[in-house]
């Protein structure tokens, strides 16, 4: 029985070692000589005016009610918090009877960057963090207007830029830019799509 067992045992205990050894990278946190952070004025490439000022509060609060890192003014900070915002776009998904736009879908992509202001160098780069919201149009009970639409969406952005900060690589994920297209409208559109044509009647002769 002892012959057999050893086996069974040395088996057990290299399977048990393959799951304490699985593969786990380690989280690229900031370095340590980056002690406070603070929020550079976001750059808005965007269309859409005013977005860059209250995406900045959104950040803020959200570091705040985080934690661990202090936010302070960009002259006493030791770390940079760079963000741009690259991309609105809001879109109708959905019409009534009358082609009139009753749902639509709002995107709102940035790009990150982690500046260490000692070296003046960008420790890290995240493209296209992105918000998305589907929401009924304000004609409809219930709905929102686009201002209201972008008041949800700044703290999903905002809470993404802050676990990406601070608990590094892997913790948030950017959207492929394949998946956006450039030329999507950045409101909705003035003209309403075209009507059907109607199908097309063969007559015998």
């Amino acid at each position: 029985m002892r012959r057999y067992a050893l086996p069974v045992l040395a088996a057990f205990a290299l399977a048990s070692c393959g799951e304490d050894v699985a593969y786990k990278p380690a989280p690229q946190i900031l370095p340590s000589n980056i002690q406070k952070l603070g929020i550079q004025q976001i750059v808005n490439k965007t269309q859409q005016f005013g977005l860059e000022d209250k995406l900045a509060l959104a950040i803020r609060d959200q570091f705040l009610a985080d934690g661990r890192y202090p936010v302070v003014p960009v002259e006493e900070a030791s770390g940079i918090v760079l963000v741009t915002v690259t991309r609105y776009l809001l879109t109708p998904i959905q019409y009534d009877a009358t082609l009139n736009p009753t749902t639509f879908k709002l995107r709102v992509a940035v790009d990150l960057q982690m500046l260490d202001k000692a070296s003046n160098q960008v420790l890290w780069d995240e493209k296209n963090l992105e918000g998305v919201l589907v929401f009924p149009g304000s004609t409809l009970a219930g709905g929102l207007t686009e201002e209201q639409a972008r008041e949800n969406i700044y703290p999903v952005i905002a809470t993404k830029i802050v676990k990406r900060v601070i608990d590094g690589f892997g913790s948030v994920t950017g959207t492929s830019e394949r998946r956006v297209s450039n030329d999507a409208p950045s409101t909705v559109p003035d003209t309403k799509p075209a009507e059907p044509l109607p199908p097309v009647v063969s007559h015998p002769y």
